[in-house]
């Protein structure tokens, strides 16, 4: 299975924080999944922290990546326009673009947001 992380699960993994659920932890070290972290998760963590909306450790997020063994997913234009077709269940810009990412990529999305089961992707709640 091909997984994409959204920023609590990328945040909730890398910290083995007991709010990451059972299910979604097993899926992550899976061995034989493919665990990706969108751009858009590094966009947001440095918005967020700049503004003051969320308090994280400053570590280093691509060694993060590395150490975790998950692959960095760039935002592409394919994926940008995909966003267009995406109702509009939410406005959440970060949440809207990992969405258009999995659809685009076939990729299950792991997420705390129980809005993103209104959208066309597959979706394991964190």
């Amino acid at each position: 299975m091909n997984l994409l992380l959204d920023t609590h699960a990328f945040l909730w993994a890398i910290d083995n924080h007991p709010n990451l659920s059972a299910k979604a932890r097993e899926a992550i070290i899976d061995g034989n999944n493919v665990v990706f972290v969108s751009a858009a998760t590094a966009w947001e963590i440095s918005i967020k922290k700049n503004i003051g909306k969320l308090q994280v450790p400053d570590t280093d997020y691509l060694q993060e990546l590395a150490l975790h063994r998950f692959t960095p997913l760039d935002i592409t234009t394919e994926h940008a326009l995909a966003v267009a077709h995406l109702p509009p269940h939410h406005k959440d810009p970060f949440d809207r673009i990992l969405i258009a990412q999995a659809q685009v990529e076939q990729l299950t999305l792991v997420t705390h947001d129980a809005r993103i089961k209104a959208y066309a992707v597959p979706v394991i709640e964190t």
